[in-house]
């Protein structure tokens, strides 16, 4: 069990991520939403009908846990990353550093921040699938389970983009070059199993196809993956991440220079 003032400290950090997200939802929430709605339309309605059926499924069928597992990715890194790179361009981060509080839960309050911007809009997303097509949940255990570890993996990568960004710029590059393309290599839209085997191959590199295989399996029952395997990258890259980030903070990477 936490000290009281350790645990204050973990909910003031919370309570203020998620309050800021809350203020400010037509930019956090809102643009997010429809641009996952225009993927439904364009890629679900529209080629969809032209695709026909994969892997058993209706095709709007089988991207919605890719386009949820997508804006779940891409919006707990988005607000780990300019939250963290504002604090620490403010200098307050500095002041959190040399507090009471131990530096593994500053990070756990960043990410608890960061997972729920993304769990939110993955809900939304998740109401918004519901007008396209039927999704019926096959193992909620295994669905719940991924999209919180998957938030958690990619809370902790904005983190570290944050804790070496220079500058404004810099929070995009990261989101812009690497995490678009592997999103979309990554399974959202297609099965791997339609791939050249050299393709294929390539593919396993890729962690996002195993969280977004891995929704897949937690919602339609249907995976490119082994279920296990899944679990053990993603939980993989979430001690490595965190580990990452402890001792980044420990040394003052980006900070007190």
């Amino acid at each position: 069990m936490l000290p009281r003032r350790q645990l204050v400290g973990l909910w003031t950090i919370v309570y203020r991520e998620v309050t800021r997200i809350l203020r400010i939802w037509v930019q956090t929430l809102v643009p997010p939403v429809i641009t996952m709605t225009l993927y439904f339309i364009i890629f679900g309605n529209l080629i969809g009908r032209r695709i026909g059926e994969m892997g058993g499924f209706d095709y709007m069928q089988y991207i919605a846990p890719g386009l949820i597992m997508m804006a779940v990715i891409t919006n707990s890194y988005g607000k780990v990353v300019s939250s963290f790179f504002g604090a620490k361009f403010g200098k307050y981060i500095e002041e959190m550093l040399v507090s009471p509080l131990p530096n593994w839960l500053i990070i756990v309050g960043y990410m608890v921040g960061g997972m729920t911007r993304g769990l939110l809009v993955g809900l939304i997303v998740t109401a918004i699938a519901l007008f396209f097509t039927e999704l019926q949940v096959h193992n909620w255990f295994v669905t719940l389970s991924v999209v919180l570890l998957t938030a958690a993996v990619f809370s902790l990568g904005g983190l570290i983009n944050a804790v070496f960004a220079k500058k404004f710029d810099d929070i995009s590059i990261v989101p812009t070059f690497i995490l678009t393309p592997l999103t979309y290599l990554g399974g959202v839209f297609y099965s791997v199993q339609l791939l050249p085997p050299f393709w294929r191959d390539v593919s396993m590199f890729n962690p996002i196809l195993y969280m977004v295989n891995a929704f897949r399996e937690g919602i339609l029952g249907v995976s490119d993956i082994p279920l296990g395997l899944a679990y053990a990258i993603i939980v993989l890259f979430l001690v490595l991440l965190f580990t990452a980030c402890l001792v980044l903070l420990n040394r003052g990477v980006g900070i007190r220079e």
